[in-house]
């Protein structure tokens, strides 16, 4: 009986598979690029556990010089490394919170207003800011933030946002950070809310909701899922954080509470000619990211939340 039930289960797969042959065909060419720039280059982790040096590049990996786990006890080890976990955790939480907050009110906004000229300019307004350049960016940001820029000048004193060696620069980032993509992230949430049956917020009206009710009720409970898958992959990124913004936007007197991991592992990788040890804090990144993905996935799922897998 397993026996006639498994052939059953197989004929099915390749009936499915066949009739579905013209999709699989497509999705070759992604599965292609998918290994070729994504698991292929994986293979550079080895130097994480070598010495490599700017001369050792010309010998095989197998020639170059095994040194186990030492170029991460070094990394762990470094002065700078607690101060700069402790910067890319909070960067990371303040720009997951913040970024997410907005993003959804922003959407919210959006999908309230009745007048659909106006809707879709502001739309493609805030689209704007996230095909800009981060050095304009910086640029624009630093008019406004420096001592006797334009926010110390409307308010008549100066708030030494970008003079303090303090985690003040943290919400500079992150302030700046979510103006230039709130737009952009806010398109995934206006579609999740296009989804929602019209028919719900009818319903809401009959029953004698107003707007803010339906919201609360209708539209939130409606883009939940979303908000959470969001949350889950972007915790998987926690300690991914770029370092263009925070080399851009920050100079020598914020700069011990501006660096992040990526900006270490340059110094300290590129800027010293030490690519194992550069390597080893790229390996660090990616594994803790895995664990994070995987965690928030399961307190998700435990929850009774919508999840990944």
């Amino acid at each position: 009986m397993k026996k006639k039930k498994k052939e059953v289960k197989e004929k099915f797969s390749w009936n499915l598979m066949w009739r579905q042959r013209y999709l699989l065909l497509m999705s070759v060419p992604f599965v292609v690029w998918l290994i070729i720039f994504k698991y292929v280059p994986l293979w550079g982790w080895t130097m994480a556990f070598q010495e490599v040096k700017p001369g050792s590049f010309a010998l095989p990996v197998w020639e170059r010089k095994f040194v186990g786990f030492q170029n991460f006890i070094d990394a762990f080890t470094d002065r700078l490394f607690p101060q700069t976990m402790i910067n890319t955790i909070g960067i990371s939480i303040l720009g997951l919170a913040l970024g997410t907050v907005t993003s959804v009110l922003f959407a919210l906004i959006l999908n309230e207003l009745c007048f659909s000229r106006f809707k879709k300019v502001t739309q493609t307004v805030s689209y704007l800011p996230h095909f800009v350049s981060w050095v304009i960016i910086a640029s624009i940001a630093k008019m406004l933030f420096n001592d006797g820029g334009a926010i110390d000048t409307m308010l008549g004193t100066k708030l030494h946002l970008m003079s303090t060696n303090s985690p003040v620069i943290w919400f500079v980032v992150c302030l700046v950070d979510v103006w230039k993509e709130m737009g952009w992230n806010a398109i995934i949430y206006l579609s999740a809310m296009a989804g929602i049956d019209h028919g719900l917020y009818e319903a809401a009206k009959v029953d004698g909701a107003n707007r803010f009710q339906r919201i609360w009720h209708v539209t939130l409970p409606g883009i939940k899922p979303t908000v959470i898958v969001l949350l889950i992959m972007n915790i998987g990124s926690a300690l991914n954080v770029g370092m263009e913004r925070q080399m851009l936007l920050s100079n020598s007197l914020v700069q011990d509470h501006a660096m992040v991991l990526s900006w270490f592992a340059y110094v300290r990788g590129i800027g010293s000619n030490n690519y194992g040890l550069g390597t080893a804090i790229g390996v660090f990144q990616s594994v803790v990211g895995v664990i994070l993905l995987f965690v928030a996935n399961k307190i998700a799922g435990m929850l009774g939340e919508s999840k990944l897998v």
